[in-house]
C-alpha cells in the first residue's frame, strides 16, 4: 500500500495542475472501489473550482468552493494528470475533467482505494475525526510520544505504526526510523524512555523527509505521478533485507513477525 511520502509525492506532483482550475464534469467508469462512489457526487462537484489540495495521513483533500473529495489510493491506487480527450486504460475508473482540457485520472486495478465528497471541514469525516498529529508536523515530538506510551505494553513498532497515535509511520517507515534511532521493535512502548523517544521522533522525521525527497518507496504496485517508480528503496537500512548485514555494524538483518506485520531489525544495534 502506499505509504505517507507515496501519497505526498503523488501531492506534490498534481497539485499545480489542478490548484485554480474549475471542474466540468466527473467521470466516473465503476463506481465499485472500497466504498461505492455516491451516484450524486457529480453533481456536488460540478462547476466548482479546486481551490487547495492538501494531504491528511494517507488522504488527498481537495478542498472545493463548497465541500471537499477525500481520495484515497487503496492499494494498487495512481494517479496521472492527463489531456481529458486520453482513452482510458482497464483499471482507469474516475476522470475528474477540467474546464482547461485536462483530467485527473485515478487508476487502481485492485479497487481498494476511495473517492468521496464530504462538507467542510475534512477534518469532520469518520475517516479523519480521530486521527493523530502528522510525523511531519509540529504536534509530534519525543515528548508526545513519550507521553502517549505510558502504560502501553504493546511492542514500540506497533506504537508507532497506531494512526491514533501519529499517522503516516507505515511497516517500511517504522522498520526504519526503529533502526536509525537503535530500538528494538519488540520492545514495549511503555519500558523506552523520554530521551530514547525524543531519538525516535527524529528519526521518524528524517527517514520520511528522505523518502518524500527521493520520491517515495519503489513498491511493486507503486509509481510516481509521471509514471516512474520511486527511489527510495535503494537507501532502506534494514526492510527486505533480511539475512543481509546491518550498515552499521555488519551483522545479518534479522526478521520477525510483530503486530501481524514482517519487522526487519539488527539484533546487535537495536535493543
Amino acid at each position: 500500500m502506499p505509504e505517507l511520502p507515496e501519497v505526498e509525492t503523488s501531492l506534490r506532483g498534481i497539485a499545480p495542475h489542478l490548484s485554480g482550475q474549475r471542474i466540468e464534469r466527473l467521470e466516473v467508469r465503476d463506481h465499485r472501489l472500497r466504498w461505492p462512489i455516491p451516484a450524486d457526487t457529480a453533481e456536488r462537484v460540478v462547476d466548482q473550482r479546486i481551490q487547495q489540495l492538501r494531504r491528511r495521513a494517507k488522504y488527498l483533500v481537495l478542498e472545493l468552493e463548497e465541500g471537499c473529495l477525500l481520495l484515497h489510493l487503496g492499494m494498487s491506487g495512481s494517479l496521472r494528470v492527463l489531456p481529458a480527450a486520453t482513452p482510458p486504460a482497464l483499471h482507469d475508473h474516475v476522470d475528474l475533467v477540467l474546464a482547461n482540457g485536462d483530467c485527473l485520472r485515478f487508476r487502481d486495478p485492485r479497487r481498494f482505494g476511495m473517492l468521496q465528497w464530504t462538507p467542510s471541514p475534512a477534518e469532520a469525516h469518520p475517516l479523519l475525526r480521530d486521527l493523530g498529529p502528522e510525523p511531519l508536523g509540529p504536534a509530534f515530538s519525543g515528548d508526545y510520544l513519550y507521553q502517549r506510551s505510558r502504560g502501553r505494553r504493546a511492542p514500540v513498532k506497533s506504537f508507532i505504526m497506531d494512526s491514533h497515535v501519529v499517522v503516516g509511520v507505515g511497516n517500511i517507515y517504522a522498520s526504519e526510523a526503529l533502526h536509525r534511532a537503535r530500538i528494538h521493535p519488540n520492545r514495549a512502548a511503555g519500558r523506552i524512555a523520554r530521551p530514547r523517544y525524543q531519538a525516535l521522533a527524529q528519526a521518524i522525521r528524517l527517514v520520511l523527509s528522505a523518502a518524500i525527497a527521493q520520491g517515495g518507496t519503489s513498491l511493486r504496485d507503486f509509481v510516481q505521478e509521471d509514471g516512474h517508480p520511486g527511489y527510495f528503496a535503494q537507501s532502506l537500512s534494514v526492510y527486505g533485507r533480511a539475512d543481509l548485514p546491518c550498515p552499521c555494524c555488519g551483522q545479518p538483518i534479522r526478521q520477525r513477525r510483530i503486530g501481524q506485520r514482517s519487522s526487519f531489525y539488527c539484533a546487535a544495534c537495536q535493543h
